[in-house]
C-alpha cells in the first residue's frame, strides 16, 4: 500500500469521488507505481483515510502539458476557479519536473 498526504481541499474532493487525478512529480518513488496499487490518502489535519485504486498512470514532461490533458475539475479545481499548471509549483520546482517529469494518477475510490 503507497500512504500519501493531502491538504482538506484536495482530500475532500477525491473524497467526494469529483477529483480522480492525483498530481505528483514522477520522482523515484512514484515511478515504482503501479496500475492496481492501492493508495492510502491521509488528512494531514485530521488523519482521516480514504483507499483508492490506481487505474492508470499520465506520464507528461511538466505539468503543462498534464494540464491541457484533463478538464480542471478532475484535478481538483471548481468549476468557478482558474487552473493554472504554476500552482503546482508550490509542491514541485520547475527544475524537479525538469528531471523527473510528473505524473497524473488516475485513481477509483474502493
Amino acid at each position: 500500500m503507497i500512504n500519501m498526504h493531502l491538504k482538506d481541499k484536495p482530500f475532500q474532493n477525491i473524497k467526494s469521488g469529483r477529483k480522480n487525478i492525483e498530481m505528483r512529480l514522477y520522482d523515484e518513488k512514484r515511478q515504482q507505481l503501479k496500475i492496481g496499487d492501492i493508495i492510502k490518502f491521509t488528512h494531514n489535519e485530521t488523519g482521516e483515510e480514504i483507499l483508492a485504486k490506481i487505474v492508470k498512470l499520465h506520464i507528461f514532461k511538466n505539468f503543462d502539458e498534464l494540464y491541457k490533458h484533463f478538464n480542471k475539475e478532475q484535478l481538483g479545481y471548481d468549476s468557478n476557479e482558474i487552473a493554472l499548471s504554476s500552482d503546482m509549483s508550490e509542491y514541485y520546482p520547475e527544475i524537479e519536473q525538469q528531471k523527473y517529469g510528473v505524473v497524473g494518477i488516475e485513481i477509483q475510490l474502493i
